[in-house]
């Protein structure tokens, strides 16, 4: 029998980056200057407060459209921080009046192309368990 993976591990990481992602960025706007080390820090509570978010989106997304081959708990987290990172880079990208129409496509196409490849990789050296009931 194919075990599913359940959602307290997942629940629990998506609540413990949600409360230092999205405290930490509220701590980081009302009390610091944008000086360069609260800027970095921006960047990463932006990647782990958009991660925690999605985490259980990409979960139920993965449970409710099962693949051939079912997606293990690297797969989850990967593919939420893919949101962190676009997140933070299109935030980053904004300091400097980069961000248009292209270019957020354009990362999304990239970003999306990258995880499709590497789930292909995946997909090509996953076999199925040994079932010896007998």
């Amino acid at each position: 029998m194919d075990e599913q993976l359940k959602f307290k591990p997942f629940g629990i990481a998506a609540l413990i980056l949600f409360i230092i992602g999205w405290g930490g960025l509220y701590y980081l706007i009302m009390q610091t200057l944008p000086y360069v080390w609260p800027r970095w820090g921006f960047f990463v509570l932006t990647m782990m407060a958009i991660t925690s978010v999605f985490l259980p989106i990409v979960y139920f997304s993965h449970r409710r459209f099962p693949d051939d081959t079912p997606a293990e708990a690297n797969v989850i987290v990967r593919q939420a921080l893919w949101f962190g990172v676009y997140g933070a880079t299109l935030a980053w990208l904004q300091l400097g009046r980069l961000v248009t129409v292209y270019v957020i496509l354009g990362l999304a196409g990239g970003l999306i192309a990258i995880e499709y490849l590497i789930r292909l990789r995946e997909r090509s050296r996953w076999s199925p368990p040994d079932h010896d009931d007998e």
